[in-house]
């Protein structure tokens, strides 16, 4: 299971992911509740036509989003995905493509989040918005 970052500036190396972001080889270097970052390899999360997968972005911004919503939860409470829209601005083949995470509202039940997703020559490759509810840790079964 994964650990979650539960402060202001966690260290984003100082636990393991697994699942889907290992999958995605998404590789994150900063977060907080403000701000997260991560990039990720644009080969090996192709559609059949070579170009970046619009389901990868979304898995990246979804990624961001709850790592810094889980950053933001106070003790005893988790980021549950509410909400995600994505808008596919240019399509990339090739590089790294970078995440960066910025909170629009950090509320008492509910976070916003933007995400802008970035290609190698610093051109967007698509935006995202993500809400989640802060809700308590549920037992597991």
């Amino acid at each position: 299971m994964n650990a979650l970052p539960n402060s202001p500036a966690s260290d984003a190396t100082n636990f393991t992911y697994g699942g889907l972001i290992e999958k995605l080889g998404i590789e994150f270097s900063e977060i907080s509740a403000e701000r997260a970052v991560a990039t990720m390899p644009v080969v090996g999360n192709t559609q059949p036509y070579g170009l970046l997968h619009g389901g990868a972005s979304a898995a990246l911004a979804e990624s961001l989003g709850s790592m810094a919503a889980n950053a933001y939860a106070p003790e005893g409470q988790a980021a549950s995905g509410v909400d995600l829209n994505i808008t596919h601005l240019r399509p990339t083949f090739s590089g790294i493509v970078t995440g960066i995470c910025t909170a629009v509202r950090l509320g008492k039940t509910m976070c916003v989040h933007t995400v802008e997703i970035f290609d190698a020559n610093k051109k967007m490759v698509a935006t995202a918005r993500i809400t989640n509810a802060i809700v308590n840790v549920p037992s597991r079964p």
